[in-house]
């Protein structure tokens, strides 16, 4: 079983394949992902991806699909760990650039001295002073 870490998911898969740098997802596991292949290309939701007539061979043989080449597609970075067969997957560079032009900070949380949860989200209207610290 591979495990496929999508940003919010993690999901099982059986039968992938791994061919030199590229992550192979057997076609009927892509639904579990969150994608479809359909006649306009690689979908998800109301968004598909053009997979360009004559490059076909580039993303599936008819079996399996190749996420990482969808991946490049969208400029989604990925990393993989093969000790423990992970692949872990992040959001586009769409996206990414959309939540970089509203100016809104992402959500998290963290402990206080306490114990206590904070999310940034509890604080959202206020001002804010984020201090990150490392020793290195």
């Amino acid at each position: 079983m591979t495990k496929v870490l999508l940003p919010g998911t993690e999901v099982a898969i059986k039968g992938c394949e791994e061919r030199g740098e590229d992550l192979w997802v057997p076609v009927g596991s892509l639904p579990t992902l969150g994608w479809e292949l359909k006649p306009e290309g690689a979908c998800r939701g109301d968004f598909c991806a053009p997979l360009h007539a004559g490059r076909e061979a580039e993303f599936t043989d008819g079996n399996r699909f190749s996420f990482t080449a969808l991946a490049r597609r969208l400029g989604m970075p990925f990393a993989s760990h093969a000790a423990t067969d992970t692949w872990a997957f992040g959001e586009s560079s769409e996206t990414r650039n959309d939540a970089l032009d509203s100016l809104i900070a992402p959500d998290f949380s963290l402990p206080d001295l306490s114990g206590g949860e904070h999310r940034l989200s509890d604080y959202r209207g206020k001002k804010v002073i984020l201090l990150a610290w490392a020793s290195w």
